[in-house]
């Protein structure tokens, strides 16, 4: 029987038997003075060989998982189609090794993680709205296009031989590749045991061949007693830096913790709860977030697309579906093993050199874990469409919604564990969660500027900076400042739920503007982590091996 490769790393959560010792890297390496350049950009990532055994699956769940990491495959194509174009091309006129993989795992010619600087000579810079546009389209022209689909999350828009644009759905640029996906996802359906995942593969086949997700996201929300899992189509708009209307194509393939599942189920519960104490007025509060969300923990067996492409998805919060998450609210997946891996061979190390050592007690993966977990239930929390009727907030944000949109997933899932934690509903002391997220500002700020979370992470470290949250010690070090930093928190909430609900789009790219940069003095710091070798992300060893 073939076996799928998955993350060797023994997860234990929220356990007091938790090992204080850091798992190392897999390889160690020092940066040397001869390294090339190449060499030194590949050492920002760590790599993983995923392994495990499936014994928490049927006999038919064993044999679907090749047939979905097949349809999941496909992901990677279509996903260079619209991050970069022609990937045989490119990858056919390079000769040096180390560049094709390094290409490989950005997707394109632009360092993900330095901001999208290219690193092959000649290319010049990446296109803010990628491969979506025609490269020397403006904004203007874009605005004074007629066409109704134009904003669609999935269409292309293309230039004619007269020189005018014109729109393609995704189904049609990708004619035969949605056509074989369709294919698996109904062979799959076909060996699936439960009859919620049924319902989902049958359904998610034929939105591939429509781009019509929305069916198919309900269904996959009505599902909850499946093991696994995949979440697979055009998602995200990150890509989309010129407005943020289009999404990527990804895919994860997933195995649910049915156990650590069941433990999570409560937090959801108290979304209501949550959303009517937020720090703002009723009027930025109105909506009422959906009662069917759910929190569930998963190992993830494979990554592809959107998702694979430089820093590393760790935690999932879905469907972005305005309606949906109105009618049955979102899933939240925590991805352990990946979550587990970066603590122990990212933040920990981060932490031994940035925070001060009197506070390095306070970082644990317990207060990471539940710090990224409820990240993703915040997203659930505070406004989708504005109050003065210009839209949904993703639209009237544009390219600016999506770090606006992690930076409130961040500050209000903080929020989250405050109040939860002064219910009793968790754990520790909460100095564990503040200290964790001021360690966990500096592993996403790495991500870079051309990262949504990235940039979120720039914008709150700036923010906190200006409010003493926090003080920097002579030594180079970081102390937490708590009394400063809860009030900090309120005070960001507030400035990030305002602007989403007013679609303050002018107010948005001044905070960017303004915040969201890398000061030399954070740079001199980020660059120690570098000089001690601690990965900036992970690459993974993944797929099926006999």
């Amino acid at each position: 029987m073939k076996k799928v490769l998955l993350i060797l790393v023994v997860i234990m959560m929220f356990s007091c038997k938790e090992s204080n010792k850091a798992r190392k890297p897999i390889k160690q390496v020092t940066v040397e003075q001869n390294w090339t350049e190449m060499q030194k950009k590949l050492s920002k990532y760590a790599t993983f060989k995923l392994t495990s055994d499936f014994n928490v699956l049927t006999e038919n769940e064993r044999k679907m998982l090749p047939i979905l990491i097949k349809a999941a495959a496909i992901m990677n194509k279509l996903f260079w189609f619209e991050a970069y174009g022609d990937k045989n091309q490119l990858l056919d006129s390079i000769s040096n090794e180390e560049t094709k993989k390094f290409v490989e795992i950005n997707y394109g010619s632009w360092d993900r993680l330095d901001g999208n600087k290219p690193f092959i000579k000649g290319v010049g810079s990446k296109p803010a709205g990628a491969n979506f546009y025609p490269k020397d389209m403006t904004k203007v022209e874009f605005e004074a296009f007629i066409d109704e689909s134009k904003s669609s999350l999935y269409t292309f828009v293309r230039r004619n031989k007269e020189g005018n644009l014109f729109t393609i759905p995704y189904h049609i640029q990708f004619k035969n590749e949605v056509k074989e996906v369709a294919e698996l996802l109904l062979e799959a359906s076909k060996l699936a045991d439960d009859e919620g995942l049924k319902n989902y593969l049958e359904l998610r086949a034929l939105a591939f061949l429509d781009d019509k997700y929305q069916a198919s996201d309900l269904a996959w929300m009505d599902m909850k007693t499946n093991t696994l899992d995949i979440v697979i189509g055009p998602i995200e708009t990150y890509e989309d830096q010129l407005f943020g209307y289009k999404a990527s194509h990804e895919a994860y393939v997933l195995i649910k913790d049915q156990v650590w599942s069941e433990k999570l189920t409560r937090f959801a519960s108290f979304l209501p709860e949550l959303q009517n104490g937020l720090p703002v007025s009723e009027t930025y509060k109105a909506e009422i977030p959906g009662t069917d969300s759910d929190l569930n923990v998963y190992d993830i067996v494979y990554y592809a697309g959107d998702c694979n492409a430089g820093s590393k998805t760790i935690a999932i919060n879905l469907p972005n579906d305005e309606t949906v998450q109105l009618q049955k609210g979102t899933r939240r997946l925590q991805l352990k093993n990946a979550m587990r891996a970066k603590f122990d061979i990212i933040l920990k190390p981060i932490s031994e050199v940035l925070i001060d050592s009197s506070q390095q007690k306070y970082i644990t993966f317990d207060a990471f874990f539940a710090n990224t977990m409820f990240h993703e239930v915040a997203h659930g929390l505070g406004i989708k469409n504005t109050i003065n009727n210009k839209s949904t907030v993703r639209n009237a944000l544009k390219e600016q919604a999506a770090a606006l949109e992690e930076g409130k997933a961040d500050i209000l899932g903080l929020y989250m564990v405050q109040q939860l934690h002064k219910k009793g509903e968790l754990d520790g002391d909460m100095k564990d969660y503040m200290t964790t997220f001021m360690a966990g500002i500096f592993r996403s700020v790495r991500f870079g500027a051309s990262s949504a979370h990235g940039k979120a992470n720039m914008i709150r470290f700036n923010f906190f900076k200006e409010k003493g949250a926090f003080t920097k010690n002579e030594e180079g070090t970081y102390k937490v400042n708590y009394d400063k930093m809860e009030e900090a928190m309120r005070q960001l909430s507030y400035l990030i739920l305002t602007l989403q609900g007013n679609g303050d789009y002018n107010g948005v790219s001044q905070l960017v503007d303004d915040k969201g940069i890398i000061s030399p003095d954070l740079q001199s710091d980020l660059d120690k982590l570098g000089k001690a070798n601690i990965p900036v992300d992970v690459i993974f060893e993944q797929g099926e091996s006999q």
